[in-house]
């Protein structure tokens, strides 16, 4: 049975830390480059021994040589670059490791990998069953909820 290079349950040592580039693809809107940030600072709550980063690809910063930088600076020893988008295309194939090229040039001693993006994995079913009870259930509730926040975000187009 072929051994695991990186278990989530267990910590890593001062020796070995992977470094996780979660990448998107960056906007002009300052609130959803936020949120990633925002998803990357929750993650590293989780996994404290292991080094997250956030990067958008374009547009905004942190650019994933930003994000290379600042996880060999924080101890990386080998860098997960993860993009955090649905389906694999261009961005994935071109963009994304022609970038994560680029950074590892300062760093030829850091190993890395681009995993692939999320794509079919079964658990997608049960994150868009979910966000569909969510809403559905939500419909009438113009107050707004957790998902999407206030009602002006809220895109029910239904008859009350």
């Amino acid at each position: 049975m072929k051994q695991s290079l990186w278990n989530p349950d267990e910590q890593e040592s001062e020796q070995s830390r992977t470094g996780i580039i979660l990448v998107d693809h960056g906007s002009r809107i300052d609130e959803s480059n936020r949120l990633l940030e925002q998803l990357a600072a929750a993650w590293q709550t989780r996994r404290d021994s292991t080094i997250i980063e956030a990067a958008h690809m374009e547009i905004a910063s942190p650019s994933i040589n930003d994000a290379f930088v600042a996880s060999v600076s924080r101890g990386a020893t080998k860098i997960v670059i993860s993009p955090f988008f649905l389906l694999p295309g261009r961005h994935w194939t071109t963009d994304i490791p022609q970038l994560a090229a680029q950074a590892a040039r300062a760093y030829p001693q850091i190993p890395w990998i681009l995993v692939a993006p999320i794509a079919l994995h079964e658990m997608v079913f049960s994150i868009l069953e979910n966000r569909i009870e969510t809403c559905l259930n939500h419909q009438h509730d113009h107050r707004g909820c957790d998902v999407c926040g206030d009602q002006d975000k809220c895109q029910w187009n239904g008859c009350d």
